[in-house]
């Protein structure tokens, strides 16, 4: 029996593909191990976000191969699919997939003779099917990723992912109930419904959209709790927010994507919203939901990002009051409109700014978390992280660590908040 290691760098999507892949291998008789692992075949799929994505997807190319010479080496995701003849030239490289057709990588490996790099990428932009990848099986018996959407057609101006996913792609309705059916006899408690621009989902299919699907899975039993991985704020009306919060397993936490508090970088961004439109999107999920945590995604150090214009970025964070900003220094992608910016900052700026930002987001949370010192909350506890203490996180993604002497993993139980360690909630089991 051949052994085959499948590995993801970057977002969800991929980790959830990755799982899939390895999956199309172990039906076809493959052995699944780790990317430490001695393997015949290693699947690299590859992040391109950042440069920095591209250089930890080359690192990894080379580190398998060292570890077996002989080894067959393919490459697939979004590296691939923006720069096939620049992952051809990595030594150790033996096929090249991209982000579309990795349903035949099994065969495609298994007919790879000679020693000379394949190279099987083809184009996305006028690609209108959704690649249909499916989890039937996961190590994790708690919370379940599940992709719903593939693609993205914002093309905000610093972002390569349009280029390496494609246009929006919506996956069957029915399709997707049948794997949330599956991870329900499975065990699984917790869907996050996940995609490159979730809110999008049924904009290229008829009579269904993202809330439409959120009440189908909503009704499966077994499953109770149901995220969704990061959405723009213009889904966020009246309308979606008061039809969502009658559905009592949709969690309370919204990622909220931002990218600044300055509506001159917004449009120079070419992000499709004002701070006016997201501060009314954050009002009106407070207005149904005063539990709700948002947390965000903030780039600093844009092109042509001047000090007032990062000070209202982070006067509008907190004038928000998020309860976590992932902050990101800007990264020129090559490809990307902001790239060609002749207005790019130094590095040094960009620290000093992420170091600004990150202190705000941590008194943030810090001041989210006290308003819970005292009270009981529910927790999902999803596995053991150290002798009789558990890990698992509140309705609104809040990690908390509770002390039992059972086994609590997959219980959903009401424990009572006691301090805070960090980032985390300690917490004491009602029984």
């Amino acid at each position: 029996m051949k052994n085959v290691a499948s590995y993801a760098l970057g977002c969800k999507v991929n980790q959830y593909e990755s799982e899939a892949i390895a999956e199309l291998f172990e039906e076809k008789g493959y052995n699944i191990v780790g990317i430490d692992d001695i393997a015949d075949v290693y699947v690299i799929n590859t992040c391109t976000v950042t440069n920095f994505g591209d250089k930890k997807s080359r690192q990894l190319i080379r580190k398998v191969k060292r570890q077996n010479p002989e080894a067959v080496v393919a490459v697939v995701g979004c590296y691939a699919q923006t720069a096939p003849d620049d992952v051809m030239k990595i030594e150790g490289v033996n096929i090249v997939i991209g982000t579309k057709d990795r349903k035949e990588i099994v065969d495609i490996v298994e007919n790879y003779h000679d020693n000379k790099p394949e190279n099987h990428v083809s184009g996305i932009m006028h690609e209108r099917e959704f690649e249909h990848l499916k989890i039937h099986k996961l190590k994790n018996r708690t919370r379940a990723y599940l992709k719903i959407q593939d693609g993205c057609s914002q093309f905000c101006s610093y972002c390569i992912i349009p280029y390496a996913r494609g246009p929006i792609r919506s996956r069957d309705p029915e399709d997707i109930m049948e794997e949330v059916r599956v991870l329900a006899d499975n065990g699984f408690k917790e869907i996050v419904l996940t995609g490159i621009h979730v809110a999008s989902y049924g904009k290229d299919i008829k009579n269904i959209d993202l809330l439409g699907i959120i009440k189908k899975v909503h009704e499966v039993s077994g499953i109770e709790r149901i995220r969704f991985s990061s959405i723009e704020p213009n889904i966020i009306t009246e309308e979606f927010v008061s039809e969502i919060v009658k559905l009592s397993k949709v969690c309370h936490h919204f990622h909220l994507s931002l990218q600044s508090g300055c509506d001159k970088t917004l449009k120079a961004m070419n992000r499709k919203y004002t701070t006016e439109r997201y501060y009314d999107a954050v009002c009106t999920l407070r207005k149904y939901m005063p539990d709700v945590a948002i947390t965000t995604d903030i780039i600093v150090g844009f092109p042509g990002e001047t000090e007032e214009d990062f000070k209202e970025s982070c006067d509008f964070a907190e004038k928000v009051g998020f309860s976590k900003i992932h902050v990101f220094p800007y990264s020129p992608k090559k490809g990307t409109p902001a790239a060609e910016r002749k207005d790019q900052l130094l590095n040094s700026v960009k620290q000093e700014r992420s170091r600004k930002l990150i202190a705000i987001s941590d008194k943030m949370c810090q001041d989210f978390m006290e308003k819970y010192i005292g009270e009981n909350v529910e927790v999902l506890f999803e596995r053991n992280v150290k002798e009789d203490i558990y890990e698992g996180h509140t309705g609104n993604y809040i990690k908390v660590l509770a002390k039992s002497e059972k086994n609590i993993s997959n219980e959903i139980l009401d424990v009572k908040v006691s301090g805070i360690e960090g980032e985390d909630l300690i917490a004491f089991c009602n029984f």
